[in-house]
């Protein structure tokens, strides 16, 4: 743990986000969007009873809405794009720091661990309070922290591959997250609803059933192919990310 800490890949992330308060505004507004959306869900559309959603959803689709947020802020985080003047490149940790490849991925996924504790926890009081309006079991809360931040971490992955593959490329790789983001919210919907986040934390808050998948004489439920299809992702994006890492230090030895 301490060498983590002396990791200066890590003290470079702590200072940007935490010392130079170039994070603050990113958490502000986050925070601000979450709650304009518990706002919105008590208040605004109380003159329809029809459609008013009040406090009987609000734990539900506050969450969902933290989901989204959090996975957009997140990747944009883990892709170095708040204060990306203020990261070093690859070059310099390669070239001039002389670090290693191990060093250097320790340094940002301790970072983007960071990142997601941090959303989590400024999402925490507002879902907390949604949850005791609601009448949402402790257990309940408890899981859906526990899923958003799986989440946090499987799709940052994939900005720590971005961050590295185009290390040159500011613009291919925010083209790229946004890219990833929105086919795999969208695209997972329209082709098979357990894969989708979204779908499957609406599933475990109201205890609805995800259609299971057929193939030749097997059947897979949704939970067990959503779990599968997000482990590998988990897999595939930081075992690109190491990929593309140590390819990236290669050129520089």
């Amino acid at each position: 743990m301490k060498r983590l800490l002396s990791n200066p890949v890590l003290q470079e992330g702590i200072q940007v986000y935490f010392i130079e308060g170039r994070g603050f505004v990113v958490y502000a507004v986050y925070l601000a969007l979450v709650a304009l959306l518990q706002g919105l869900i008590l208040f605004l559309p109380a003159g329809d009873p029809r459609i008013w959603m009040g406090p009987a959803y609000l734990f539900k689709v506050t969450a969902v809405g933290v989901l989204v947020l959090l996975l957009y802020f997140i990747v944009r985080s883990a892709n170095q794009e708040f204060a990306s003047w203020r990261f070093r490149s690859l070059t310099r940790w390669f070239k001039e720091e002389r670090l290693g490849a191990g060093a250097v991925a320790a340094g940002q996924i301790a970072v983007l661990v960071l990142q997601a504790s941090v959303f989590l926890v400024l999402a925490l009081p507002l879902l907390a309070w949604a949850g005791a309006i609601e009448g949402t079991p402790l257990s309940s809360m408890v899981a859906t922290g526990a899923l958003l931040f799986f989440y946090a971490l499987v799709y940052g992955g994939w900005g720590l591959f971005a961050v590295v593959f185009w290390d040159h490329s500011q613009d291919s790789r925010r083209v790229f997250v946004r890219c990833f983001l929105v086919c795999l919210l969208l695209v997972s919907g329209l082709l098979y609803l357990a894969l989708n986040p979204v779908a499957f934390l609406l599933r475990e808050l109201e205890g609805l059933e995800l259609l299971p998948l057929s193939v030749g004489h097997w059947t897979l439920e949704g939970a067990t192919v959503h779990g599968v299809f997000h482990g590998l992702l988990f897999i595939g994006g930081f075992g690109l990310y190491g990929w593309a890492l140590k390819r990236v230090r290669e050129t520089y030895s």
